[in-house]
């Protein structure tokens, strides 16, 4: 079940469910983790399902009273996961919604799908049985031949159809395949007329097969919507069947505190968000009265910021943390709209007032009070988490071993700020899904321990890694002690 242990990480290959049950109770500070979102992902068996109540219910077992879990969920399932983590005892406490910019739609335009193929509707999925067969009747995986054909991109699963569409392959893709399973030549006929395109300027041509594929079209023709080729598509252009992906919500839950929160904190560590460790950090301090002030206006002003300052230190660093978290792309888009909004510090009065240049709170109250915002200029984004130029994972941070790559990666500074949110100092955070170790770099850049647990054994050697990248370097493995006895003793 180990497969690398060191003094800060662990990690176990198993099921995750499995692996859990050996750990002892409450044993674990934070669960921050990237779950299957139960989409079949590029045909991964490992995508087939949210984690459900089983695996809620060991989480929830293994957590300290007060412990949060983080959970990442699909748009269109994570309401299963958020479900299972309730039935499971868990207090929902909030969602964040992670935005970004770089969602590509998958959706299938219903006109080209009526009229393409020649007229013939199945002409896909027949190309796509033949390609199945030829593969499995060689002992391949779709891994092996995406690696092969495709170079290790996820075009094969579309080749044999995933969602309930087929994409067949290019006829030069379709040639290289063939040339390696000549069973499958009969087919090229076909493949050719899938690939048929029907444009504005190819209308009359298009009939004669002269086309070319949506990879090869210049930009400025694929912004172009192709124009059906039959009447009865006509009627569906510019329908289809899905909306661009924008945001991932990830389900935010708190295991039952024993007392109060207080209490809990004291007892166990655990049970709050850091709140100031996950500011949003702006440019410009408070602290400069606006030029319209004078006099005792501005003295006072000056004076109040000044306790501010020294009382209230640590709210400077940031603005409250939100529960959406944007990408730069969502951030500049968000500036746009908003364009450029004013300072924001002023002073706060007795009953509430806040007096934006102090001159109304000189006058009436002739004291000091407290300073209300940050003085920064800007857009809108500044209010939110602002991780940019990360709306994906880039491939700096896509760890690659032997070929093999993990397909779904989130983006390392992410992953910090929400191991940061939820683990105390010192504490361990649980990944049941390590996949590439994301989380596992996240979680020792941040300082803490950190435990993970991956079923599929083609990503353990990613984790090590990012593992080494951090700068750990492995330990000769040996038998003694088990991971049993570390935590124990660590719980003891």
């Amino acid at each position: 079940m180990s497969w690398y242990e060191d003094e800060t990480v662990t990690v176990l290959h198993g099921d995750c469910i499995e692996v859990m049950r050996s750990l002892p109770d409450g044993s674990v500070d934070s669960i921050v983790t990237d779950p299957p979102y139960g989409l079949g992902f590029m045909g991964r068996v490992w995508d087939s399902l949210p984690p459900g109540l089983p695996w809620a219910q060991e989480c929830l077992r293994v957590l300290k009273p007060g412990g949060h879990l983080l959970a990442f969920g699909g748009t269109r399932t994570w309401h299963r996961l958020a479900v299972a983590v309730e039935d499971a005892g868990f207090e929902v406490r909030d969602s964040i919604a992670w935005l970004y910019g770089s969602g590509f739609p998958k959706s299938l335009d219903v006109s080209k799908a009526i009229d393409k193929r020649g007229g013939n509707p199945n002409l896909s999925a027949e190309i796509a049985a033949a390609i199945k067969a030829a593969r499995t009747s060689r002992g391949w995986t779709t891994g092996q031949a995406d690696r092969h054909f495709c170079n290790g991109s996820t075009n094969w699963t579309w080749f044999e159809g995933r969602k309930g569409e087929c994409r067949p392959p290019t006829p030069a893709t379709f040639a290289a395949i063939v040339a390696e399973w000549p069973e499958l030549a009969p087919y090229a006929a076909q493949v050719a007329e899938a690939e048929r395109v029907v444009t504005r300027e190819a209308t009359r041509e298009a009939v004669a097969g002269d086309t070319i594929s949506f990879d090869q079209r210049s930009s400025t023709e694929r912004e172009r919507r192709d124009v059906p080729a039959l009447d009865v598509s006509a009627k569906w252009a510019g329908w289809g069947t899905a909306l661009k992906p924008a945001f991932e919500p990830v389900v935010v839950a708190r295991k039952p505190l024993v007392g109060t929160v207080a209490g809990n904190v004291l007892a166990f560590g655990t049970g709050a968000l850091n709140i100031d460790g996950c500011r949003v950090a702006h440019d410009e301090p408070a602290g400069k009265p606006s030029s319209g002030m004078h006099g005792r206006s501005a003295g006072i002003m000056g004076e109040a910021i000044e306790r501010h300052r020294e009382t209230t230190a640590a709210s400077t660093a940031g603005r409250w943390p939100a529960n959406v978290v944007l990408d730069g792309t969502q951030a500049d888009a968000l500036d746009t709209q908003s364009g450029t909004l004013g300072k924001s510090a002023g002073v706060r009065g007795r009953g509430g007032s806040v007096y934006a240049n102090g001159e109304g709170f000189a006058n009436s109250l002739g004291e000091v009070g407290q300073v209300v915002g940050y003085g920064d200029s800007g857009g809108a984004s500044r209010f939110f988490p602002t991780f940019r130029y990360q709306a994906k994972a880039p491939t700096s941070e896509r760890p690659k071993v032997d070929g093999v790559a993990h397909p779904t990666v989130k983006p390392l500074e992410l992953m910090r700020w929400l191991v940061r949110l939820v683990t105390p100092p010192g504490g361990t955070v649980l990944e049941p899904f390590a996949g590439s170790g994301t989380t596992v770099e996240a979680a020792m850049l941040e300082g803490f321990r950190v435990t993970a647990i991956e079923r599929e054994a083609d990503y353990l050697p990613l984790i090590l890694a990012r593992i080494n990248r951090v700068g750990v370097t492995p330990p000769p493995p040996e038998p003694e002690p088990s991971l049993l006895d570390l935590i124990e003793g660590d719980v003891a």
